[in-house]
């Protein structure tokens, strides 16, 4: 059984991961990735960073966040090796085989239209469920919880459809 970290401590490491993300003394911005990842395509694709509109507009959050998005890979894969030892490789996740099936072929195109549906989802309001969510959340914005609200209500109404058991399709 891996190891747990205790919620109260997460609790405190996310306080102080927007206190240095919102202050004048770390990045004074607040959290988001989707941007970071808008701005990654363009260095992947060689993009002309002056040539758009929206790209000359992202410039500068866009690097940021980018950076920020390396830092969580690591800083997850450290604490899930290190710190939980939970650390393993897995091309279907458990739930998908019992409720799914075990294609690996499956599961990545699965995959793909959900991640390509959720960055949409994200850039059309204007911001990811990062930004949204815990920037939003965390500052009290009105806007954030709503966000919250109808995210987690429209993931769990979802999830309650698409992962019915594989039984219940043969009633």
């Amino acid at each position: 059984m891996p190891k747990q970290i205790p919620w109260w401590l997460g609790g405190i490491a996310m306080s102080l991961l927007f206190y240095f993300s919102f202050s004048i003394w770390g990045a004074n911005r607040p959290i988001g990735a989707s941007t970071g990842m808008a701005y990654l395509s363009t260095i992947v694709f060689g993009m002309n960073t002056d040539a758009y509109e929206y790209v000359r507009e992202i410039k500068e959050s866009g690097a940021w966040e980018g950076v920020m998005l390396i830092g969580v890979f690591f800083g997850g894969l450290f604490t899930s090796v290190f710190l939980t030892k939970s650390f393993h490789i897995s091309y279907i996740p458990t739930l998908w085989k019992v409720r799914k099936n075990t294609s690996v072929l499956s599961r990545m195109i699965w995959s793909f239209i959900g991640g390509f549906l959720l960055m949409f989802g994200a850039r059309l309001a204007g911001g990811c469920n990062a930004g949204h969510v815990l920037s939003g959340g965390s500052q009290l914005a009105v806007s954030g919880f709503i966000f919250t609200i109808i995210a987690l209500g429209t993931g769990m109404l979802f999830g309650k459809v698409f992962y019915k058991p594989k039984d219940s399709y043969e009633r």
